[in-house]
């Protein structure tokens, strides 16, 4: 399964919680915990299930930096 980054990345708010995941600064459950009742909780959810807390914040990093330099 893929994750749907631009569920994730939508605005601006899910954007800098993706970004404080990346960086260490929130935890996989702070992450989750942040998605909950949106409608990208699911992603969120499944993500962090699928490839861990480790390999999902080098997800995010790398799904960041793409979102950044697609903007040019």
């Amino acid at each position: 399964m893929t994750t749907n980054w631009n569920l994730l990345l939508n605005n601006k708010r899910n954007m800098s919680t993706v970004s404080n995941f990346a960086k260490g600064d929130m935890s996989g459950k702070d992450f989750i915990s942040a998605f909950a009742g949106t409608t990208s909780g699911g992603t969120a959810r499944s993500l962090l299930k699928t490839h861990g807390v480790d390999k999902s914040r080098t997800l995010a990093k790398k799904a960041l930096y793409r979102r950044e330099s697609s903007r040019g």
